[in-house]
């Protein structure tokens, strides 16, 4: 086994006012995964400025110019987010919630990737695109 010890003893964390935690079953359940790369950041984001309920009440443009995503990211992702049920939002509040039961599903590969006409798409890509499946 691995004998773990701080490598700066000076500048161990400590929690003072603020509260921002995420359980290490966000990463081991494949939460981190299952999420692109707006949700992941509107999550943290909301994670980071919650206090300890997960309960925030930042204002839409204080939480799009933060993260710097644009209002049809910050849409899209709060949408995703309320789905998978990792956060709750009544219109004026969030809360991050407890993380769900159920396992998550990984992200479709290309809400991962943008391309744009002029870039060449990988052959196994276009293959598995024309025969239906899934390409890797």
């Amino acid at each position: 086994m691995i004998k773990k010890h701080p490598l700066e003893s000076r500048r161990i964390r400590k929690i003072n006012s603020s509260f921002a935690w995420i359980p290490h079953q966000f990463l081991r359940k494949g939460f981190w995964t299952s999420l692109n790369h707006q949700e992941l950041l509107l999550y943290l984001f909301l994670v980071l400025v919650a206090d300890r309920q997960g309960v925030s009440y930042y204002s839409f443009d204080k939480i799009c110019s933060l993260p710097a995503i644009t209002t049809e990211e910050y849409i899209a992702a709060r949408n995703s987010l309320l789905d998978k049920d990792l956060i709750a939002f009544d219109g004026y509040l969030f809360q991050v919630l407890s993380l769900p039961n159920n396992q998550p599903h990984p992200p479709h590969r290309q809400s991962r990737e943008k391309r744009t006409d002029n870039e060449p798409a990988p052959i196994g890509r276009i293959i598995a695109e024309a025969l239906g499946g899934k390409s890797q």
